[in-house]
């Protein structure tokens, strides 16, 4: 039998954290491991219960998430936990902070139980979860903040056709979308991203898109 992925769900509003942890945990293959309100609580059981995903709200006391999901996986941590974001429209300049601490994805809250569910299986296998419209409302509504606009930016080490596939990968477009706009296979695309994410030091797509926006690559 396949161990279920384990899961911390941290909201501080109880309803809203009850109905998420009643949805996971009536998958086979998922298991909810604690619950909390507040970010420093969520370092703190991270750190105990190893969790593979933890699902992170933002605005929490204490520890609001976007600190919360630095201490877990930002830059330098160790062993960086897997963070799935889950915000509400209004709280997109929130989002892109908490993707520069080290999130993995988001989810909007009141996106379908179904899209939950499939955000945690795909953060906790190792990929990023990126919305694709909101995606390009995030990052594109901050862009000019993201993009230095006073220092010179070393050459790409990326060759056209990967800058190409960047351009893609920051509009949303998923590994499918691409082969069938640049009419290359999946297998293909998988290659690109996999050499773009190696030759810029990057751990995801979603890393991927705010360099994008950082360097210029898309406005």
């Amino acid at each position: 039998m396949t161990t279920p992925i384990r899961v911390l769900i941290c909201d501080d509003q109880v309803l809203v954290r009850t109905g998420l942890s009643t949805i996971v945990d009536a998958q086979p293959d998922l298991e909810v491991v604690g619950e909390c309100g507040d970010g420093q609580t969520a370092v703190d059981l991270a750190g105990r219960l190893l969790p593979d995903v933890v699902v992170m709200d933002i605005r929490m006391p204490v520890l609001d998430g976007i600190e919360a999901t630095r201490l877990l996986a930002g830059a330098g941590v160790r062993q960086p936990a897997k963070v799935l974001v889950v915000t509400t429209f209004n709280l997109d300049e929130y989002v892109y902070t908490a993707l520069r601490a080290g999130a993995s994805g988001f989810l909007l809250k009141d996106a379908p139980p179904s899209q939950l569910l499939h955000g945690i299986r795909t953060v906790a296998s190792g990929a990023a979860l990126l919305d694709p419209e909101v995606t390009r409302r995030l990052v594109g509504r901050y862009a000019a903040r993201i993009r230095p606009s006073d220092s010179t930016e070393p050459d790409s080490p990326l060759t056209p056709r990967e800058q190409e596939v960047l351009r893609l990968i920051a509009d949303g477009l998923s590994n499918n979308e691409i082969a069938a706009t640049l009419v290359i296979s999946r297998e293909t695309v998988k290659t690109f991203v996999s050499r773009i994410l190696t030759k810029l030091g990057l751990r995801d797509r979603v890393q991927a898109v705010v360099y994008a926006y950082r360097h210029g690559l898309v406005s």
